[in-house]
């Protein structure tokens, strides 16, 4: 059974740091793009980071550049956010996803993607 679980969320006030991470199982990743999207409240799920599967690519939102860092570890079948600076408005279920069809490319678009995680909480109080 394969499985991306998220960690890592929480309550920060506006300006903090949190770091999530998806672990893999059931099947390697090493080959997949990854990515991070989020979903707010009333909102449509989007997307936030990407990486390919050499981490030679990554994609952001550009309401997240400069603040956050996508980043993988394939030995460990598993990737990163980083995510500084944070605003109230990045509050949201944050969800892993994984995507071999075009693992080379760091992919923003959320149906070439065909594993997904439960999702994890970032709250941001101002």
């Amino acid at each position: 059974q394969v499985q991306l679980v998220e960690s890592g969320g929480g309550v920060v006030q506006a300006g903090g740091s949190l770091r999530l991470s998806c672990a893999a199982s059931g099947r390697i990743f090493n080959a997949a793009a990854m990515g991070w999207f989020r979903q707010a409240p009333g909102k449509d799920r989007e997307f936030v980071a990407s990486i390919n599967w050499n981490s030679d690519q990554t994609n952001y939102r550009d309401s997240v550049k400069g603040r956050f860092i996508i980043s993988r570890d394939n030995a460990k079948n598993a990737a990163y956010l980083q995510m500084t600076n944070l605003r109230p408005e990045d509050t949201a279920v944050y969800y892993c996803a994984g995507g071999f069809r075009f693992g080379g490319v760091a992919l923003d678009l959320a149906t070439l993607y065909e594993y997904w995680g439960q999702g994890t909480q970032v709250t941001v109080s101002s």
